[in-house]
């Protein structure tokens, strides 16, 4: 896909990784929408081209309502992290704390069962999950069962959705605001260990992934995959 002159919509689009893609999207040529619950925290970081509108991932009638005065658009980038991340021990999980962290999921799936069909027949739709979906670690059960969620998702749905394709693009750790309240030394200092035995020993940026999310956009023989942008996390040693 040459994406001059395409129209790019990007939920959770102001922030991390969906920010990264938006600007990514825009230096490409596309014309960008990028979609957040609190548009105005990206007014200085994204190009003065790049329009900024506000929605909730789980606000149906909303989606519903700017994916048709949208239309027709062609690609659709979801890295919205519909708000809750459960953590702690399985055992010990407030399971109502469980539920909530598939609000992710839901985001996911509203996106693409409204948006689908107000897109051009050879676009593009990327979803995001995260290396615990296959690299499983105590304490994260949550973020495991909703990223393997995520990525069958999207082999089930590529088949139903074609022509249009749709990929999901798997981080490792990266350096993005979800992981606030430290100061800089010592948010090196827990990167640095918590990545020590990934096969690329460091953190990842959000233009790194941005980049994979590009690749699954622009090449036209890729769909009902994930791309893993996860600096070798996946193959760690224990």
């Amino acid at each position: 896909m040459n994406l001059a002159g395409r129209k790019a919509l990007v939920l959770g689009g102001t922030s991390g990784i969906g920010l990264a893609a938006a600007r990514r999207l825009a230096e490409a040529g596309a014309q960008v929408v990028a979609l957040s619950r609190r548009p105005e925290k990206a007014d200085d970081e994204l190009p003065k081209f790049v329009q900024l509108e506000r929605v909730d991932v789980l606000d149906r009638a909303g989606l519903a309502e700017l994916f048709a005065r949208h239309a027709p658009f062609d690609v659709l980038v979801n890295a919205a992290t519909g708000g809750e991340r459960a953590l702690g021990p399985f055992l010990e999980m407030d399971l109502d704390g469980f539920q909530g962290s598939f609000k992710k999921l839901w985001g996911y799936v509203n996106s693409v069962r409204l948006g689908a069909a107000h897109m051009s027949e050879d676009g593009a739709i990327v979803l995001v999950s995260g290396y615990p979906a296959r690299r499983p670690s105590l304490g994260a059960i949550t973020l495991s069962t909703v990223g393997n969620a995520v990525e069958g998702f999207v082999r089930a749905a590529a088949a139903e959705l074609a022509p249009r394709r749709i990929n999901a693009v798997c981080p490792g750790l990266i350096d993005t605001p979800m992981f606030p309240g430290r100061d800089k030394k010592a948010r090196a200092e827990h990167f640095a260990k918590a990545t020590a035995k990934h096969l690329i020993p460091r953190i990842g940026g959000a233009d790194e992934v941005a980049d994979g999310i590009l690749f699954v956009i622009k090449n036209d023989f890729v769909t009902g995959t994930t791309v893993d942008v996860d600096g070798g996390a996946i193959l760690a040693s224990p």
